[in-house]
């Protein structure tokens, strides 16, 4: 799933008129970018959450259609759902598989394939890519890579999965994460974040990150991170 449906107030005057999702980089929208990285990793199969400017979406993603991509649009046209209300909404477009989530907005070059076979391999409920990164808020994990917790450095708010929080690791959330489906059995209605959820599963379920701190990454939030994503990728091209 490409959570593509946020309103993109970080960019300004940029995100009035159109998505966010469709802002260029380097003659690509952002959706067409996620859209091709996810297919060669071999997630062929995607659905994607619209709310912001939907017009301009469908045209986006009737275009993606004739390029030969499979895509199937969950509509939050009239309420935004946030991320765990907007992948709840569309839970029967699953199997039995685990499954990944993407932020339109997130580009980095780790192996998503990777990912996907250490998220199977330990059994987690959910695997969140994580970075050493500067950054207020944090999750919080431990030596083996699980999460436990989650601190603001800014209010020095902490939420603590285990006994203390003094050996646990600081690592900013990437924005990607695969889930296994049974999650969706711990999900409850309404409208919230999938990162408040891992949260409250972390203590009684194994929730693991994935460290990529080689390579690449940018948040593409703001118009300053959008200008160094499209100058990286040009220097790549």
């Amino acid at each position: 799933m490409i959570f593509a449906a946020g309103l993109g107030t970080r960019m300004g005057e940029m995100t009035r008129t159109k998505p966010k999702a469709l802002t260029d980089i380097n003659g690509s929208t952002m959706l067409q970018l996620t859209t091709e990285k996810l297919v060669a990793a071999g997630f062929d199969d995607l659905i994607i959450n619209i709310h912001h400017h939907p017009d301009q979406m469908m045209e986006e993603v009737e275009k993606l259609r004739g390029m030969g991509y499979a895509i199937t649009v969950s509509d939050e046209s009239q309420e935004l759902l946030d991320t765990a209300g907007g992948l709840l909404k569309v839970r029967d477009f699953f199997d039995d598989r685990p499954f990944i989530c993407h932020n339109v907005d997130e580009f980095t070059d780790f192996s998503l394939t990777e990912m996907y076979r250490r998220h199977t391999e330990s059994g987690a409920l959910a695997t969140l890519a994580v970075r050493h990164r500067p950054g207020n808020r944090q999750l919080l994990v431990d030596a083996g890579g699980r999460i436990r917790g989650w601190r603001n450095n800014a209010t020095k708010e902490e939420i603590i999965t285990v006994a203390s929080s003094k050996k646990l690791d600081e690592v900013g959330f990437s924005g990607i994460q695969v889930l296994s489906p049974a999650i969706f059995e711990m999900m409850p209605a309404g409208i919230y974040s999938l990162t408040s959820l891992y949260l409250t599963l972390a203590r009684d379920n194994l929730v693991m990150s994935f460290l990529h701190d080689e390579g690449y990454w940018f948040d593409c939030g703001t118009p300053q991170s959008l200008e160094k994503i499209r100058k990286h990728l040009a220097k790549q091209a």
